[in-house]
């Protein structure tokens, strides 16, 4: 039986093994992610997390893209409301973000077709992370005015501080084959592929003791320093809810929406 959250923009299934895949389902905007999505994400990880008969978790989109990023519509709306509303959000985006990272169960993102913004969180945050061919990476945020602070901790652990200085500063496009040499993809895929690649993964997620799992990931995050504590989360979310309510901001997000480029481009470089 498919249970549904967030007004149906997620999907949850489990099998009879115990693998649950979790499907971001708002095609029409390509998986864009809004509060009925990251509501809907919260409460089918915080139930899968508690099922003791769920082993493994896989994650998907459905349609042309698995994740977009932030529905930027929404985020021009939200941005006009007060600070605390806009605090409040924030938290939540962090709360999926972080939840995710720290799922005590194993997690594998398959990923096709466009994985941009907040997606790349997604992905950095999943355990295991396998792409098709055709799969296109971005860390967006900075092109439209606003930042990717809550999803940094686990980009620089995913790609390496270096690649996302660069990436998260240019906001370039990049395929599936860079992404797994950057560390933020482990494994590639053909085109439609992604569930034959993904069966003896899971097999072997499967073989190992769902205790001894779930005591190794904690610990290999603890370690890392991914676990966040409260005085680290604030200061995250508070960043991360002030920069969407200002200026550049709004400029940003207006740019988009009326497809032109932002007041701050300069335009391209005068040729010799």
């Amino acid at each position: 039986m498919t249970e549904t959250y967030g007004n149906g923009t997620v999907l949850c299934a489990v099998d009879r093994r115990g693998v649950a895949t979790v499907t971001l389902n708002r095609p029409n905007r390509n998986n864009a992610y809004n509060g009925e999505v990251i509501g809907g994400l919260l409460e089918a990880f915080g139930r899968l997390g508690g099922d003791a008969g769920v082993r493994v978790v896989l994650i998907r989109g459905n349609g042309r893209h698995f994740q977009a990023g932030a529905d930027l519509g929404w985020l021009k709306e939200i941005g006009a409301l007060s600070p605390e509303e806009n605090v409040a959000v924030s938290r939540r985006t962090a709360s999926a973000i972080c939840g995710l990272t720290e799922f005590p169960k194993p997690t594998v993102a398959l990923v096709h077709g466009g994985c941009f913004g907040g997606g790349t969180g997604i992905v950095a945050a999943a355990d295991v992370v396998i792409a098709s061919e055709d799969a296109i990476f971005s860390i967006t945020e900075a092109r439209w005015g606003v930042m990717a602070g809550i999803i940094v901790p686990q980009l620089n652990a995913a790609m390496g501080v270096r690649n996302v200085r660069r990436y998260a500063l240019t906001c370039e496009r990049f395929g599936a084959v860079e992404a797994r040499t950057m560390g933020l993809v482990h494994q590639v895929c053909a085109e439609g592929g992604l569930d034959a690649a993904a069966a003896p993964v899971v097999d072997a997620l499967l073989m190992s003791a769902p205790e001894a799992a779930a005591q190794t990931k904690r610990r290999a995050l603890l370690e890392a320093g991914l676990v966040v504590d409260d005085a680290h989360f604030e200061a995250l979310i508070v960043e991360h809810s002030a920069k969407r309510q200002t200026a550049e901001a709004v400029e940003g997000l207006a740019s988009f929406l009326e497809k032109r480029p932002p007041a701050w481009y300069p335009g391209p470089a005068e040729e010799a």
